[in-house]
């Protein structure tokens, strides 16, 4: 599998699967077409892979994707961007198209990516739940 994953995104993932799990564990990521600019994606720290997860494996860690994530992902690049005004992953894919929107509203013609914003990130609190 061809996938390319920049160092800032290596260090944000080597980070959450520290914070999540343990060194053990893996990052596994899903990507589902949809979003602006064509994928939408989010991701958990679990200790091993599904049955039809695809394992890449960069050095010590290792990514858990799902059969249809990975063929989405062939070839991508993932990198993590963090600016004023977004912070998480973005992917670079060949078969992206250019948003027609930024987050204003406002026409744009940057390249295609997808964002998982960390904000949108927390871990649940079973006992919260019962309150």
């Amino acid at each position: 599998m061809e996938l390319h994953i920049l160092p800032a995104a290596e260090r944000f993932i080597r980070r959450m699967v520290r914070f999540g799990g343990g060194e053990s564990c893996g990052f596994r990521l899903v990507v589902t077409p949809g979003g602006c600019s064509g994928l939408a994606s989010e991701f958990s720290v679990e200790p091993a892979p599904q049955p039809d997860d695809r394992v890449v494996e960069i050095g010590d860690l290792k990514l858990f994707l799902p059969g249809p994530s990975a063929a989405l992902l062939e070839g991508a690049r993932i990198d993590f961007a963090e600016t004023a005004t977004q912070t998480g992953l973005v992917f670079q894919t060949r078969e992206a198209a250019p948003c027609a929107c930024d987050a204003a509203g406002a026409a744009s013609a940057a390249p295609a990516f997808g964002v998982v914003a960390l904000h949108t990130i927390a871990r649940r609190d079973p006992a919260a739940d019962e309150a």
